[in-house]
């Protein structure tokens, strides 16, 4: 049996923690690092004597015993991390029900069953609390982990942070991370889009992250032309607000009409000179996999059956299209993914991630498994969700008014929705 002791029977009262154990698992977001600080502080707050260790890589580094201390230097200074991106500890996208891939990358033998590796390493590592800072599939992992101790008698107690860029995770508001990976895709498009002029008839493509979720493809394009309405034009001398400004933008959870926009672009890159398309990299590809499989080829997919999108490479399939359809005599396709989801967190995912961290520990010394998040489903209140709610895929509202006031700024007609299911 894990360590953990009850010496207040009443509400409020906490739970005497002997060994908590942190892990950051999936794709970066700008809050990992800061949630490992934020959580460091909170125990030394609460519960000095409370031992942490931080498992490297994941579930991979949990599976193989392989895990740093959090050290007295390290709790006095752990407010740096707020001040970096990516994750101090180590990511892995590793999932502890795919045994089969779990023994081809030699994680666990033939016939382990990883979930019950995974739960002796932490009763041999004497775990009290496991903390899982990801997203839909990490907190999923998670749940099945915490599912599994419960049905075979260990005390242990999960809490989940809410990770994505994305913002797709359900039922939670807002994920830790997103709002700066927004400003931080907003400020790469500010150079990217700068380059409109390095030869005529330019078509840029910026493709954001989101497989199945749009909203931080729209959310950037929202901060970006923010930005435009805080700078002096000169068009007398080239420098025009219409050249610099987004000219489309595209997201899964709304059909193309590749013909009509083409139209509509082709009048935008005759009158402007340049077109600038914000792309989700899950935008239309359906039409893209349908595509591949006419043509015999293999889909490429992850472990956890997601298609592979680095190798689809969206962004150039659409620039190959609008290129011939707009008449494009260059065209540049970037990629602001690995620049904004390894940023460091800006104030408002400070703030949003201290909250969270604050009463993720509350929750842990008083034994309450779940994922902490604003729970769409009541009120939006921060609180601690069940993990058997807690589920990836939320689509992004292309009804929402912030979004069709940016459709109908640009010119672009406000789409038709679609199921995202890839």
């Amino acid at each position: 049996m894990l360590a953990k002791y009850n010496f207040a029977s009443t509400k409020g009262r906490f739970l005497m923690v002997t060994k908590v154990a942190l892990l950051t698992a999936g794709g970066f977001a700008p809050c990992l690092s800061t949630a490992i600080g934020g959580l460091i502080q909170r125990y030394t707050e609460l519960s000095p004597d409370t031992e942490i260790i931080a498992y490297k890589h994941g579930y991979q580094g949990l599976l193989q015993g392989d895990y740093l201390t959090v050290t007295p230097e390290v709790r006095e200074k752990a407010h740096l991390l707020q001040l970096f991106g990516g994750s101090p500890v180590g990511n892995s996208r590793v999932k502890l029900t795919n045994a089969k891939d779990l023994v081809k990358r030699g994680l666990v033998q033939e016939g382990d069953d990883p979930l019950k590796v995974a739960a002796d390493r932490l009763v041999e590592d004497g775990v009290s609390v496991l903390h899982t800072i990801g997203g839909d599939d990490t907190n999923t992992t998670a749940a099945d982990l915490a599912k599994y101790l419960h049905e075979n008698n260990y005390e242990l107690t999960v809490v989940g942070l809410p990770k994505t860029i994305d913002n797709d995770v359900i039922p939670i508001k807002q994920s830790l991370g997103a709002w700066t990976a927004a400003e931080q895709g907003s400020i790469f498009a500010q150079n990217i889009v700068a380059e409109h002029n390095s030869g005529s008839r330019m078509l840029i493509v910026h493709e954001v992250m989101g497989r199945n979720c749009g909203w931080l493809t729209a959310a950037t394009a929202q901060k970006y032309r923010e930005w435009l309405d805080t700078q002096e034009w000169l068009p007398e001398i080239g420098l025009d607000r219409k050249a610099w400004d987004v000219h489309a933008v595209y997201v899964p959870e709304g059909h193309i009409d590749l013909q009509a926009e083409a139209e509509r672009l082709k009048k935008v890159m005759d009158e402007v000179g340049n077109v600038t398309i914000f792309l989700s990299e899950g935008a239309g590809l359906d039409s893209i996999l349908a595509e591949m499989e006419r043509a015999g080829q293999e889909i490429p997919r992850d472990p956890f059956g997601h298609v592979k999108l680095d190798k689809i490479n969206p962004g150039k399939w659409f620039g190959d299209q609008f290129s011939q359809l707009l008449g494009a005599e260059k065209v540049m396709v970037q990629k602001s993914g690995y620049f904004a989801r390894s940023a460091a967190s800006n104030q408002a995912d400070l703030d949003l991630i201290k909250q969270c961290t604050d009463l993720a520990v509350d929750c842990a010394l008083e034994g309450k498994t779940g994922v902490i998040g604003q729970d769409e489903e009541n009120g939006d209140v921060l609180t601690n969700i069940a993990f058997d709610r807690i589920a990836g895929g939320k689509a992004f509202d292309i009804s929402a008014d912030w979004y069709v006031d940016l459709l109908n700024h640009i010119g672009q007609p406000v789409p038709q929705k679609v199921d995202v299911q890839h």
